[in-house]
């Protein structure tokens, strides 16, 4: 067996990705339609690059990349949020969701490829990719703006979403016809689903004796095969891998060593995160977007108008001016990840064809809008509703730079320690011998530094980084 070739090329592609995305950064574009294009132009599909690569030499590599991918998510979710605010969420978010369903419904239908591809272009264009939009809050420094808490709820729900949404189309598009199986099958997904989140609410207390460790290695051993293993029980219950592998971060986000399974985690997520999107560009082939670029353009209009009407909508709903409704659409314009784990799905499905590069083009075309408008929202808002940029509320004002800290960590995936270790030691001290740190029940529930101190009970380095994904 002789890789060297392949080895070399696969190298050369992953420094030019490093060179195109240093590049990126300096007028603001994340990495994933650059990774994209790097595959672009290495598509043996393509003429632009001398080197050509097969995309079926990364597909297994491709496959860990969106399970953890949407493993991240998973372990990032923030369930005290959606469960504290989850009225609020649903009229605000839901009514958004459910808009931008029904109108990129009727767009799959217009397009005339079928009822089921219909219902992939509805996902395609409802929801936001949380990993652009989160490197833009943080980036833009609005973490501090009064729509960034709309911004960040939606996302939440958008996760939920994304998950009961996957669930549905796995189903459907997994070409049964009998009325009886597919109920079947959709309970099936549903009771999964359900039972995990019931997991991750009640037994992170449980599941964090079960995966109790303090060698590295084999801790993350243990959750690279939970994350894998779960895919592969969502594969084969009907879910799709990529949301047995979002449920068990779920579950292991709710447990003490979330801190500490991010550490390993992320630099795991960002190499297998670019294969998969370097094997979607390998896929791509350039001669087919002449057929897709009139059902982009329309996909990317209808997507501009209606998230910017939108923005107004949420303003409405929670008191916002125009100015920050404006910021909070220019936010949730964009589309990225999930789009591309639709596209991949129907492909596997054998739907039609042309999904693909509508994909491709659609993301790389919203890839790039979406973070010029979030960075010239604010300007645009001035000058449109010809009002001065809102300060902050007096009580996002007031708060203290651990709280602020906390938000951008909770988005970003690093997670500061709010006291000293030798002062959270002196004050909750342990075993060095319990493996098992069953001292945790002590822990005072009602005092925030506490319930703090125990979810983070293991050291871990803090890991300076950009969240591309």
């Amino acid at each position: 067996m002789h890789v060297g070739e392949d080895l070399l090329i696969l190298g050369i592609l992953f420094v030019i990705a490093y060179v195109l995305g240093r590049l990126g950064k300096v007028i603001g574009l994340p990495a994933i339609p650059i990774y994209m294009g790097v595959g672009l132009i290495a598509s043996p599909y393509s003429t632009f690059f001398p080197l050509n690569f097969e995309s079926a030499d990364v597909e297994l590599i491709a496959v860990f990349g969106l399970i953890f991918l949407l493993f991240s998510l998973g372990l990032e979710f923030d369930q005290e949020e959606f469960y504290s605010n989850a009225g609020k969420l649903l009229i605000s978010g839901g009514t958004r969701i459910a808009i931008n369903i029904v109108i990129g419904f009727a767009l799959g239908m217009w397009i005339g490829w079928g009822t089921r591809e219909a219902l992939i272009i509805a996902g395609m264009t409802a929801t936001s990719s949380s990993a652009i939009i989160t490197k833009l809050l943080i980036e833009l420094r609005r973490l501090a703006n009064r729509e960034t808490p709309t911004i960040l709820g939606i996302m939440v729900l958008e996760d939920v979403f994304v998950a009961f949404y996957l669930a549905i189309v796995g189903v459907v598009i997994g070409g049964e016809t009998d009325v009886g199986a597919i109920a079947l099958q959709l309970g099936i997904s549903f009771a999964f689903l359900i039972s995990m989140f019931v997991v991750a609410r009640w037994g992170g207390r449980v599941v964090s004796r079960l995966v109790a460790t303090r060698d590295d290695e084999l801790f993350t051993v243990l959750f690279f095969g939970l994350a894998v293993g779960f895919g592969g029980i969502g594969e084969l219950l009907g879910v799709s891998d990529a949301i047995g592998a979002f449920l068990i971060g779920l579950v292991l986000g709710a447990t003490r060593f979330r801190a500490r399974i991010e550490q390993f985690a992320l630099p795991l997520r960002d190499i297998f995160g670019a294969f998969f999107f370097l094997n979607f560009g390998l896929a791509l082939n350039v001669s087919t977007f002449g057929e897709v670029v009139a059902p982009v353009a329309a996909a990317v209009v209808i997507t501009l108008v209606v998230n910017t009407l939108g923005g107004q909508l949420i303003a409405w709903q929670n008191g916002l001016t125009p100015a920050e409704g404006l910021n909070a659409s220019a936010m949730l314009q964009n589309r990225g990840e999930f789009a591309l784990i639709l596209a991949t799905l129907a492909t596997a499905a054998g739907l039609d064809p042309r999904l693909t590069p509508f994909a491709g083009l659609y993301v790389l075309t919203m890839a790039i809008i979406g973070p010029v408008l979030a960075v010239n929202s604010e300007r645009m808002g001035r000058r449109i509703f010809r009002t001065r940029s809102a300060p902050a509320s007096p009580e996002r004002d007031r708060m203290s730079a651990e709280d602020l800290a906390l938000v951008e960590a909770a988005m970003a995936g690093d997670i500061p320690q709010p006291k000293q270790p030798d002062e959270v030691v002196e004050r909750y001290p342990r075993s060095d011998t319990d493996d098992d740190e069953d001292d945790v029940d002590e822990v005072d529930e009602t005092d925030p530094i506490a319930r703090q101190a125990a979810e983070q009970s293991d050291q871990v380095t803090e890991r300076k980084r950009d969240p591309e994904y």
